[in-house]
């Protein structure tokens, strides 16, 4: 499924309408109906509820009218407050006000000629708010009577279901413009938008629903979208189904080199997640002091002691052994646990430049690379990079609060700088490729917000990536299938709690399942265009 700017969305409806000849007001009248049959399914007592629809000037208040107006057929208790004066409104919401007020429908004023607040209202007499006061198109600070109208819902402690976006939050960043609405239930129209997905625009959306208002499948074509949101569907079928026949040697050989002292746990993870979801063969290479350890520790994982310094980390005589040992491997995972002492840093770097094959660089790794990141841009092979958010500021020279407030573009950054493939980890992990293309995944819960969780995702990816799947697809199946065993864990557990090595035993049968074409419930949920209004 794609995501949309808002941008992107205003030409998607502009084609629809300039190029397809469908009016504005259909599109707006398929997007009322929809709100309403996810309103019946999400509140089944609205019936008996009594409902304030809050509306806009701008086409997001039309769609609040239709949604009334329905409501109201359908003997719905209604009262609709518009946050504008009526000759404020144009176009199809103008219209979409008027046929509601010619069906008997009537307005509360709460805006007078000097844009000061009308006649004041208690929200909390209500069992169900509508928003439908500020939509996708909005760029600047919210500003009152809106603002305090939305600080209003947001005290009134009642359900709200926000129509497309939940208003105040920028539909591009998921940040509130100054103050956004806190909604438990998001109906918006033809595509999601990356705002619904990028925190605190994930929280304030609640649970989302996207609803087919008639976009044409053309006009996507011709917008050349290039956000994803990872789903199952994209993901069914990338693994196939092994034959009667199938051995190990069919499914990758992974060379992991990791550890040093105080920090082996870290590869030892990387290793058994990769075996979990399917490599044929591991190897950890660690430093030659710790092998005896690891090989009591490690049943099914090889071992190849390696040089080390003095501080039991690797040294620079480690690089000749592990070239020789990549004879016949399909893949590496360069980082977790490497440390930065002595003489590793010097080794990771002389590794990125001689590797041919495809690479995970994740922890230590990435920490060698500080102040190197061009040194990617002319290394063979493949390389995917695996920070967190602190690791992607180092790389990129930026502080952790600038990742963090657009994250989307230090992935892209990253991307682009180092010509690798990025997955930035946190809430909304997301992918990007050195093209541009970008994916989010949203799986993922606060329980896995303990020590370990990423060098599981490494041994994840690494895993997927020897077995054959391209560097894009094994970045999106890892990152998606990790957060899901997480939540699947949190559904029955709660959110405390989780150890990394947890995910371990439940991620065979939840890659089976994705295999078969079993499933799970998406985030979001989609609507088709037309769904039932009666019965």
């Amino acid at each position: 499924m794609y995501l949309v700017t808002a941008e992107e969305m205003r030409g998607l409806d502009l084609f629809t309408i300039e190029k397809m000849g469908i009016p504005g007001l259909v599109l707006m009248e398929n997007a009322g109906r929809g709100v309403l049959c996810v309103l019946r399914r999400c509140f089944p007592q609205w019936r008996r509820q009594k409902i304030a629809v809050l509306c806009g000037k701008g086409n997001n208040g039309g769609d609040g009218f239709v949604v009334a107006r329905y409501l109201r057929e359908q003997g719905a208790f209604v009262e609709v407050f518009l946050a504008a004066l009526p000759e404020e409104l144009s176009g199809d919401a103008k219209l979409s006000m008027e046929i509601f007020l010619r069906s008997g429908g009537h307005l509360i004023h709460l805006a007078t000629q000097r844009g000061e607040p009308g006649e004041d209202i208690s929200l909390s007499s209500f069992d169900l708010l509508v928003d439908a006061l500020l939509g996708t198109g909005l760029k600047s600070q919210v500003r009152d009577p809106i603002a305090g109208l939305i600080e209003k819902v947001n005290q009134s402690h009642v359900p709200v279901l926000s129509v497309d976006i939940p208003s105040g939050l920028c539909s591009d960043t998921g940040r509130p413009l100054g103050v956004a609405v806190k909604a438990q239930v998001t109906v918006t129209f033809g595509l999601p938008k990356l705002g619904h997905f990028l925190y605190p625009g994930r929280e304030l959306s609640g649970e989302l629903y996207v609803v087919d208002i008639g976009i044409p499948a053309r006009a996507l074509g011709e917008q050349k979208l290039i956000r994803e949101l990872v789903d199952p569907q994209m993901l069914c079928g990338m693994l196939r189904p092994r034959s009667p026949q199938a051995h190990k040697g069919q499914f990758g050989h992974l060379l992991v080199v990791a550890g040093s002292a105080g920090k082996t746990g870290a590869g030892v993870m990387a290793c058994e997640a990769a075996l979990r979801v399917g490599a044929g063969l591991v190897t950890m290479g660690l430093p030659r002091s710790l092998n005896s350890a690891m090989e009591a520790r490690l049943t099914e994982v090889m071992t190849l002691p390696l040089s080390e310094g003095p501080e039991q980390s690797l040294c620079m005589a480690a690089g000749r052994e592990i070239l020789e040992a990549l004879e016949g491997k399909s893949g590496l995972v360069l980082g977790p646990g490497l440390s930065t002492r002595g003489e590793t840093p010097e080794l990771i770097r002389e590794l990125v430049r001689k590797v041919s094959l495809p690479m995970v660089i994740d922890a230590d790794g990435l920490n060698g690379l500080m102040g190197n990141l061009e040194l990617l841009r002319d290394t063979p092979g493949v390389k995917i990079l695996t920070p967190h958010p602190g690791e992607a500021a180092r790389l990129l020279s930026l502080s952790n609060s600038q990742v963090q407030s657009d994250r989307i573009q230090a992935a892209l950054e990253l991307a682009r700088r180092s010509s690798s493939y990025v997955v930035l980890k946190g809430a909304g992990t997301i992918l990007a490729d050195p093209q541009g293309k970008l994916r989010l995944v949203p799986t993922g819960n606060p329980a896995m917000a303990s020590g370990g969780m990423g060098d599981i995702l490494t041994g994840i990816i690494a895993g997927l990536l020897v077995q054959g799947l391209q560097p894009f697809d094994a970045m999106s199946l890892g990152a998606y299938l990790h957060g899901l065993v997480a939540d699947e864990w949190a559904a029955v557990t709660g959110k405390r709690g989780l150890l990394a090595t947890d995910l371990l035993a439940l991620l065979p049968r939840a890659l089976e399942r994705l295999t078969e074409g079993q499933v799970p419930r998406s985030w979001p949920q989609a609507f088709p265009q037309g769904c039932a209004l009666y019965g």
